[in-house]
């Protein structure tokens, strides 16, 4: 395929397939099987849209109360890194360190870094170690687990209601925002990041686009 990246082969099937050109939401089929060969990326006004929300949400989430517990008269409430903290009070002490990279810290870095490469691409320039944050931002999202730290927020919410009075403060609906539009993010959002700099080329001079596109389907 580096030889000929005007071809794409299936997954499925391995049946070589012209390469085509998608708008955001579209989805090319494979023409043998019907297999889903490419997905239409986001574009940059999109990709920047989501980075500038996963900011604000990842903001609210660590300076805001998530839970908020009534007990004989006395309220205590807790922010993200309230929690994180917590761990330190105990037996579960090298916990807080995990627990703080998994939810507070490389999540952080994964957002600056995806606003860093989004804000300079839509302004039409290169941003600075442009290729180095691409290769962190793919190597810091398998370890980021917003979802799975948001998934032991419920459950001790679920936990606690039964046993007090909780309050649901602002910070938890910021976590779940960002737990959203984190994974709104595919991969292959960031990645077409290197096509956007890249000089467009006459569609007519390309062989690919000459014979035609690939079937497509709808939004998926």
């Amino acid at each position: 395929m580096r030889a000929h990246p005007e071809l794409i082969a299936c997954m499925s099937c391995d049946t070589v397939n012209r390469r085509p050109r998608l708008e955001p939401g579209e989805v090319a089929v494979c023409a043998a099987c019907g297999g889903t060969l490419l997905r239409g990326h986001k574009s940059v006004q999109q990709l920047a849209a989501l980075a500038l929300t996963a900011a604000v949400l990842y903001l609210l989430a660590n300076v805001t109360p998530m839970i908020g517990i009534d007990l004989s008269g006395r309220h205590s409430d807790t922010t993200l890194w309230g929690s994180v903290l917590a761990f330190t009070d105990h037996v579960t002490a090298p916990m807080a360190l995990v627990v703080a990279m998994a939810i507070v810290v490389l999540p952080g870095l994964q957002i600056a870094i995806l606003c860093w490469l989004s804000l300079f691409t839509l302004a039409g320039k290169r941003a600075p170690l442009f290729t180095d944050l691409m290769r962190a931002w793919q190597s810091l999202r398998p370890w980021c687990m917003v979802e799975v730290g948001m998934l032991g927020i419920l459950v001790s919410y679920v936990k606690l209601k039964s046993l007090f009075h909780v309050d649901v403060g602002v910070g938890i609906w910021a976590m779940a925002g960002l737990a959203i539009v984190l994974t709104a993010v595919f991969p292959g959002d960031v990645q077409s990041l290197w096509s956007e700099l890249e000089p467009s080329t006459d569609r007519d001079a390309d062989p690919a686009a000459a014979a035609g596109p690939l079937p497509r389907s709808g939004p998926g």
